[in-house]
């Protein structure tokens, strides 16, 4: 079995048969070995050191009045421990324990055991999902909080509309013809970043479907030989994103819908120079660079990329 992607794998048990039991989410806000999972504006807890890692709250560092499931979403549970988000809303960055910060997960998750990183994207994918669905999408009306946080149901009695948790799926595949790879870039990454090919999949639309449009209409190469590589969560705020390779059947670049600003043809020697900065390694992009710039033989791009930077440049 490959290696997972980055805030992928089985880090806990969902426990979705207890979302719908009260006496069980009262019993848990009770039992002092819960943790809640702090989100503010975006950002999640982490400790500083040699080793970062994430930071939880004990039930009882929380205002009292926030312990009920209008406020904490139950995630799951790991072990003995039943872990809930738990969003702060404060203009203001909000106290936090010596030694911790608010950090952006993006930047910090490669540097995170995998299985926190995982659980921190899980806390803030569904943070974002309730600040988004406040109000019933079909009346207006305010939404109020089910199944221990993961449904929103509408207030209105004739109504009660039900949202759910959505995912909105998006492909990235990295395309190759021969000893090179096609990689492109948007104008508002830093100066010298290239990444591999990605796009939103479209209604009606099945995921090859998507790949190969998506290529062509950014960059005007078509392709065949789609093949399934692997997917990973990304919580920024709500994309899974499924990773494909593909080979080149033309060459040549034409820049169709001015989504990206460049786009190149890059041998592994020039990946392997300063000629490209890479996607962050917690990205499925680089492990798409990786898988094919590795199947050439020879030195490995982690190797050569060396150990992420903490703390992140800011």
């Amino acid at each position: 079995m490959q290696q997972r992607n980055i805030f992928a794998g089985p880090y806990l048990d969902r426990a979705a048969h207890l979302r719908q039991d009260p006496e069980w989410f009262a019993a848990a806000l009770a039992d002092a070995r819960s943790r809640a999972i702090p989100v503010w504006n975006s950002r999640s807890l982490i400790a500083d050191g040699d080793a970062p890692h994430a930071v939880y709250l004990e039930l009882s560092d929380i205002p009292a009045e926030r312990h009920n499931s209008a406020d904490l979403i139950l995630l799951g549970r790991f072990g003995d421990t039943s872990f809930f988000a738990y969003e702060i809303e404060s203009a203001e960055p909000p106290p936090s324990p010596l030694g911790t910060r608010f950090e952006d997960l993006r930047l910090v998750a490669s540097v995170l055991p995998i299985e926190q990183a995982g659980l921190l994207g899980y806390a803030r994918a569904l943070i974002s999902w309730r600040r988004r669905h406040r109000f019933c999408g079909t009346c207006g009306a305010k939404t109020v909080s089910a199944k221990s946080g993961h449904v929103l149901v509408c207030s209105d009695p004739s109504c009660r509309n039900e949202q759910f948790p959505r995912i909105d799926p998006a492909i990235i595949v990295l395309v190759s013809e021969g000893e090179r790879a096609l990689l492109g870039r948007q104008a508002s990454w830093p100066i010298g970043r290239y990444s591999t090919i990605a796009g939103f999949v479209e209604p009606g639309e099945s995921l090859e479907d998507a790949v190969a449009r998506e290529v062509f209409e950014e960059t005007g190469i078509e392709v065949d030989r789609i093949e399934y590589h692997s997917s990973q969560p990304w919580p920024f705020p709500a994309s899974l994103m499924l990773g494909f390779t593909a080979h080149a059947l033309t060459t040549e670049i034409r820049l169709r819908d001015q989504e990206l600003e460049d786009a190149r043809w890059f041998s592994r020697a020039d990946i392997a120079s300063t000629g490209a900065l890479l996607p962050p390694r917690q990205s499925i992009s680089f492990r798409l660079i990786e898988h094919w710039f590795d199947a050439g033989g020879g030195e490995r791009l982690r190797d050569i990329h060396g150990s992420p930077p903490w703390p992140p440049s800011r």
